[in-house]
């Protein structure tokens, strides 16, 4: 099983049925993800979420020793699992510059096989940019990890706009890996910082807990200094900086834009929660388990109400006067649609461009292939408008 209760991240620990006896099984300087074995036990498979990416190990049990893997392409390994004789091993690999893709591999040979190419054929993965993994000091001296992409083009001569990404949550993480949506817009010349504000998952407890009845406020901080560390680079044109997220990235955009309305030149509010009042006191009945755990983070409405308001970018839209894209479903049922309709109305009496994508067949989130693309080609032609103009 895994638990945090014996330090800072997620360990392995191992409970006998027959003594009752509680003993570790595995641990790192990360949240160890995943363990499980091969058919007869020989093999065991770990992943550990390391700086934002996966790092597998496969250990032979009979001898205690790694199993050396064969060259492989750059990214995350995951879904790993051994045929029946434990003499073949296939996976799948995922990189910044490629979806997933399966691998077999024969044991102790010195190659693996790549089964499918799932990029698309009107793509040159040579084209797509990979990440780096950089750290900023926040207003409290709080260093704050986040993943930068860089355009091919960017230089001190030649420099681009960017974008500080929000991850989802409260408490998600923005990690390595195949992004369609990021990949695009940074094809097209926007620099994308995906910043994992203090409250995100993957850096030790005490860091997911920082932000804990703090959200819009000491999380949102590090996202302006997050901007702060994109304008000190050569290759960023400082004057362009904007903001964009999912789900409670959606909300942290409409926070900026409207408790920080000079910091960034647009806002791109994807799902995004801005009514707390109203989200946390319409919890829907599958969402009760998840309710507690909610409550000790955002805090009861019953009793921090009058926070919840104060941090509802809904109750403050008279501040934003920078450009605003709205996306949302009309099937939502965690934002609601009227939650959006209501952020759009009051920015357009405020007199500030508005862009409103609603999709009648989506929920909280892109289900459809088609809707994905519409809504990036839109965050696109948005930029282009507002941002890099």
């Amino acid at each position: 099983y895994s638990t945090d209760a014996k330090g800072e991240f997620a360990e392995v620990w191992r409970y006998d049925l027959t003594t009752g006896e509680h003993s570790p099984a595995l641990k790192d300087e990360w949240d160890v993800s995943f363990i499980y074995f091969s058919k007869s036990g020989r093999y065991q498979v770990s992943g550990v979420n390391a700086d934002a990416s996966t790092k597998v190990s496969i250990i032979d049990t009979t001898t205690g020793k790694a199993i050396a893997m064969p060259s492989l392409p750059a990214g995350n390994l995951r879904g790993v699992n051994f045929s029946a004789d434990e003499k073949t091993m296939a996976f799948y690999l995922n990189s910044d510059t490629s979806p997933s893709n399966l691998f077999v591999w024969q044991l102790g040979e010195s190659k693996a096989k790549q089964l499918t190419n799932t990029l698309s054929d009107a793509i040159d993965q040579n084209d797509l940019v990979e990440s780096t993994i950089v750290r900023f000091k926040s207003f409290d001296g709080l260093e704050i990890p986040g993943v930068l992409y860089k355009p091919k083009q960017a230089n001190s001569n030649n420099k681009v706009p960017a974008l500080v990404w929000v991850h989802g949550g409260p408490g998600g993480q923005s990690r390595t890996g195949y992004s369609a949506m990021q990949q695009h817009l940074v094809n097209h010349g926007y620099a994308i910082f995906a910043v994992n504000n203090r409250g995100s998952s993957g850096y030790g407890k005490t860091f997911f807990h920082l932000d804990d009845k703090k959200h819009g406020t000491d999380d949102l901080q590090d996202i302006v200094y997050g901007k702060k560390h994109l304008q000190s680079l050569d290759w960023v044109d400082a004057d362009k900086i904007g903001i964009m997220g999912g789900s409670y990235g959606g909300f942290m955009t409409a926070a900026a834009l409207a408790f920080e309305p000079e910091e960034f030149k647009v806002g791109i509010n994807i799902f995004g929660v801005t009514n707390w009042v109203r989200t946390l006191n319409s919890i829907p009945p599958w969402w009760e388990s998840f309710k507690k755990a909610l409550y000790d983070e955002m805090g009861d409405p019953a009793t921090d109400g009058e926070r919840h308001r104060a941090i509802s970018p809904l109750f403050h839209a008279k501040n934003i006067t920078k450009p605003l894209m709205v996306i949302q479903g009309a099937n939502d049922p965690r934002v609601l649609q009227v939650e959006s309709d209501e952020l759009v109305a009051a920015v357009k009496a405020n007199g500030v461009p508005v862009e409103y994508v609603l999709f009648d067949d989506e929920g909280h989130g892109f289900t459809k292939k088609e809707n994905r693309i519409k809504a990036s080609n839109a965050y696109l032609e948005f930029l282009n408008t507002y941002l890099d103009k």
